[in-house]
């Protein structure tokens, strides 16, 4: 939150010796005053103070872990950790009750990159355009969690490992935790006011399966969590947290801007610069079998007919279009209204719907804004869709390519794509992206609270019927945190 603002070094790292120094711009460096976020450090005074709370399980944990095989009510799923990645969920499956079997949902999905690229063209800026895993590694990056506060008091924790430089493996403590988590939201209800001297009234409460994983990479802190709730859908959310990248100003008040200055001033000769968050997911979904289609849903308008004799005009109604290129998946989300989903055109239910999972976006879909010549734009020419569907291809896994640091834009999932390859009633891949474009506001400072996204994967015509029906309820009768007021 101090920066110097203007020195450019040039080191040989060779010779470890610095071979060039330039300082292009004196500028104030921001005052110290009100940058230390550590408790220790602060003082009155203090905001208003919530009470503790613990989540206690009288009957214990319900999931079980088996190596890295995690069974929890009707899910089961492999979890590892990757350097590049961090956390992989594989080889997911959901118990269908009716059927009395399990039947796969998705083989593997992780975040495949991160894109920030920051929006000062300045000689010591320009350049800020990360790609947090293919550079540096997400999973390499990935935090120790701490017990009680990153998760509940019912959460268990998992090690990772992976291979140094030298070849030693190197421990990772507490780089996953999983624990059940208890929303107090409803997972279902309904009542009945209708019938004359009845109510009917039923309610099951939402509890679902966390897997989390905390990447700290460089000044920002990112919470990936995987979700699994009984409803057979999946939850995948990402949130962002930690310092902002600052620059050094003159400028102490906003009346004293008058040129674009490519960012927020937050406090006294501090420019908190605009940027994006990028991040990207590969989904390799098996839905109910290996080989899928993509499908967009669109919601059309159409008229009523004059002859009708009733008083609409108009109403919407759904045509379903198959992916068979991949050309026919660029998604741009929002630009029509549309349900995208995965389904097996193999398989149906007993209505003869083709079984299936829609993805769901949650928040505001963001795409690039940066031209198509600019250079990290060339890098991460994906962006500028949220949505791609690829044929599956074991060399295909980073959407900015393998080799990032070394990368022109000539190896990433857009330049895959343009081969324009068959997705039908294949085994598909679907890479969705999800993000930020981050305009910084002074509650950001020093620290910024949680800002958070992600999407949905959700059963659609998968099941028979709602597989919540099924579930007996675990109502407790008990309400230890209640008393009679009179």
């Amino acid at each position: 939150m101090r920066p110097m603002e203007g020195i450019t070094v040039v080191v040989d790292l060779d010779e470890m010796r610095i071979i060039g120094y330039r300082d292009r711009v004196v500028v104030p460096v921001p005052k110290a005053e009100g940058t230390d976020y550590r408790a220790a450090k602060q003082r009155p005074p203090f905001a208003p103070e919530t009470k503790p709370g613990v989540v206690v399980q009288p009957a214990g944990k319900g999931f079980r872990i088996d190596g890295h095989v995690i069974r929890w009510s009707n899910w089961d799923f492999h979890l590892s950790y990757d350097a590049r990645a961090g956390l992989v969920v594989s080889l997911a499956s959901v118990y269908d009750a009716e059927k009395g079997a399990r039947r796969r949902v998705l083989y593997r999905g992780y975040v495949s990159e991160v894109f920030v690229p920051y929006m000062d063209p300045a000689e010591e800026w320009y350049f800020r355009t990360f790609f947090d895993a293919g550079e540096y590694g997400f999973g390499l990056w990935a935090s120790p969690l701490e017990p009680m506060t990153d998760c509940p008091a019912n959460a268990e924790f998992m090690d990772g490992y992976y291979a140094a430089q030298d070849g030693e493996p190197v421990k990772l403590p507490n780089v996953f935790c999983v624990f059940e988590r208890y929303s107090g939201d409803a997972a279902w209800r309904h009542t009945e006011l209708g019938i004359p001297k009845q109510m009917i009234s039923e309610v099951r409460q939402e509890v679902s399966l966390v897997v989390r994983m905390v990447g700290a990479l460089g000044n920002y802190d990112y919470v990936t969590d995987w979700e699994f709730k009984t409803s057979g859908s999946i939850k995948v959310g990402v949130s962002l947290t930690g310092i902002l990248e600052v620059k050094g100003t003159p400028y102490t008040h906003t009346d004293q801007i008058t040129t674009d200055v490519h960012g927020s001033l937050l406090a006294e000769n501090t420019i908190a610069v605009y940027h994006d968050h990028f991040v990207t997911y590969y989904l390799d979904l098996d839905i109910d079998g290996l080989n899928n289609t993509f499908i967009k849903s669109k919601l059309k308008t159409a008229r009523v007919a004059d002859s009708s004799g009733v008083p609409r005009r108009s109403y919407w109604t759904v045509t379903r279009e198959a992916a068979n290129m991949e050309a026919d998946a660029h998604v741009e989300i929002g630009s029509v209204p549309a349900e995208l989903l995965v389904v097996n055109p193999n398989k149906k239910t007993k209505m003869g719907n083709h079984v299936g999972y829609r993805l769901i976006a949650n928040g505001v879909p963001v795409a690039s804004l940066l031209s198509d010549d600019d250079y990290p734009q060339m890098r991460a020419s994906y962006g500028k869709k949220q949505v791609w569907v690829t044929p599956y291809n074991k060399s295909e896994k980073w959407a900015a390519g393998l080799y990032v640091d070394n990368s022109r834009g000539d190896d990433n999932l857009a330049a895959w794509s343009q081969r324009n390859r068959a997705i039908k009633n294949v085994d598909i891949v679907v890479w969705h992206t999800v993000g930020f474009h981050h305009i910084p506001y002074q509650e950001d400072f020093p620290l910024m609270p949680m800002l958070s996204s992600g999407f949905e994967l959700r059963p659609s015509n998968f099941f028979e019927s709602n597989p919540l029906i099924r579930l007996r309820s675990t109502k407790q009768t008990h309400l230890p945190n209640c008393t009679l007021i009179v």
